[in-house]
């Protein structure tokens, strides 16, 4: 058996839903998994509120398994603490790095956000502008806005409007999906 390592912030722990274990969107990727009888186990480390410097001190505590594929969401949480996006990149190039020092046969998959640039003019084109360098520059599978279809929409989304609801997370998982498949 694979292991599949979701490695993220609220939005891979699955914040706010009844039934993280079975609604966040590693959990519904696993059931797609299972259905088709392939063996991997699905590993959910996403932790409400981290961020990339976060999630470097822990990362370690979470190789100590076997890695075979490696999906990595961080970052909107820095964006909202006033963190540089030059910052955002350097951490999220080393947790990365750190994975492939680990598991240099590992597969790597990227979750991309974005915010509207209304939002921040300038930071926020340089925080959308992350994702993509990344994923080129590592070679890494990628999904360029990982609430594609959710965001903003309202029945897709918890009270906060920034959390999705179990509706949204099933949105959020066919649009990981075919990217997760690609890698398996």
């Amino acid at each position: 058996m694979q292991n599949i390592l979701f490695f993220g912030d609220s939005l891979t722990a699955g914040y706010g839903l009844g039934n993280a274990a079975t609604q966040s969107f590693p959990a519904l990727i696993g059931d797609k998994i299972n259905a088709l009888g392939l063996h991997y186990q699905i590993i959910n480390a996403g932790l409400s509120g981290d961020t990339t410097i976060g999630g470097l001190s822990r990362l370690d505590y979470w190789l100590n398994k076997p890695v075979d594929v490696f999906v990595l969401e961080l970052g909107i949480n820095d964006l909202r603490k006033g963190t540089p996006a030059g910052s955002i990149a350097q951490n999220l190039q080393q947790i990365i790095n750190r994975v492939k020092a680990r598991y240099p046969q590992a597969r790597l998959v990227l979750l991309g956000m974005e915010v509207p640039a209304f939002l921040g003019g300038h930071t926020a084109l340089a925080f959308n502008g992350i994702y993509r360098k990344l994923a080129m520059d590592n070679q890494m599978a990628f999904v360029p806005f990982l609430l594609a279809g959710v965001a903003g929409v309202k029945h897709l989304n918890l009270w906060d409007r920034l959390h999705p609801s179990a509706e949204g997370y099933k949105v959020v998982a066919e649009t990981v999906w075919p990217v997760i498949w690609e890698v398996l």
